[in-house]
């Protein structure tokens, strides 16, 4: 397949590497000193998994150059999702697919406003990445996996053909029964983990360990159950239960890329993140008051990020 990765960032380069490793097609959408990097030297992957270099690397800005492709894996940061949508169409042509795997629920909506329902899949995935420099990424840990499928949860061949590629290339990969639950499901997950450690400043063995933040642990994530039950989202009831004992066995200085762009002072994913949690609620009717309590106490840092606002700590 002609695969083309908008956003060769610390997702997009992993996944996009491991498929062009496994002989995919692959053309990578990146900018600035990161293109030229992949088109002089090609794409070098530290990995927990095995350490590999791509090479020679397909690597472009301009999505009319790289013409129409069969997939479009969007691994931009999800406040950059609406640009990309506008950017990629001249990739899209009558069959071509779109997998987003930011974190979030709100993606694949946004994505087919532009391009179309017919075009976009929903994604998910999970691993640890870091950008070491230009063309070059350290997967520092977790299994690296992707879960997709389409909109309606029909099993098309087209999934199909993609979780294979996935597959060849040695990712772990499924079809969930339900997309939207598996997004809502990882969503209840990474959430208040994201903005609770953004405004303690404390690693998730911390915010486990101390009674208070992980009673707040808790009770953000039964604010998002509640939320996606309102929504007809079809969480189990015990999946609170399960998402804290999984939070307990992240390594002890475990952070999110929430909580690391936001001490960093660089645009975050905190509207996408604590942001849609508030704004789905108040659509529903849903009490947040945790996480609207996060937001606010958050939103003056994203703000400096995006250079709206100024002051000094």
């Amino acid at each position: 397949m002609r695969i083309a990765v908008f956003g060769a960032g610390g997702v997009g380069g992993y996944f996009g590497g491991r498929l062009a490793q496994a002989g995919e097609d692959i053309v990578f959408i990146a900018r600035g000193d990161h293109l030229k990097a992949l088109s002089a030297h090609g794409l070098r992957v530290d990995s927990v998994k095995g350490d590999f270099v791509v090479e020679p690397v397909q690597a472009t800005d301009d999505p009319d150059h790289a013409g129409v492709v069969d997939v479009i894996i969007v691994g931009v940061k999800t406040w950059q999702v609406n640009d990309a949508a506008q950017a990629m169409r001249p990739m899209v042509g009558p069959e071509t697919v779109v997998l987003p795997l930011q974190n979030g629920v709100e993606t694949p909506a946004h994505l087919a406003a532009v391009l179309g329902n017919r075009h976009v899949l929903g994604g998910l995935c999970a691993l640890v990445t870091l950008i070491v420099g230009p063309g070059h990424i350290r997967h520092i840990g977790l299994e690296p996996f992707v879960r997709l499928g389409e909109l309606n949860n029909h099993v098309s061949e087209r999934v199909r053909r993609l979780r294979e590629a996935f597959v060849n290339a040695g990712v772990s990969a499924e079809i969930p029964s339900d997309i939207q639950v598996a997004l809502w499901k990882k969503f209840l997950n990474i959430v208040p983990f994201g903005s609770l450690g953004a405004v303690s400043r404390a690693p998730i063995g911390v915010l486990m360990e101390v009674p208070e933040t992980r009673k707040l642990m808790e009770q953000g994530m039964r604010e998002i159950y509640e939320l996606a039950r309102t929504k007809n989202i079809a969480l189990s009831e015990g999946i609170v239960d399960k998402a804290m004992a999984a939070l307990s066995k992240i390594p002890a200085g475990g952070t999110s890329s929430l909580q690391r762009d936001i001490i960093a002072g660089k645009p975050s994913e905190l509207d996408a993140w604590t942001g849609a949690v508030v704004r789905l609620g108040e659509e529903e009717g849903v009490a947040t008051p945790l996480h609207s309590c996060l937001y606010s106490s958050l939103l003056p840092m994203e703000l400096r990020a995006r250079g709206q606002v100024e002051f000094q700590e």
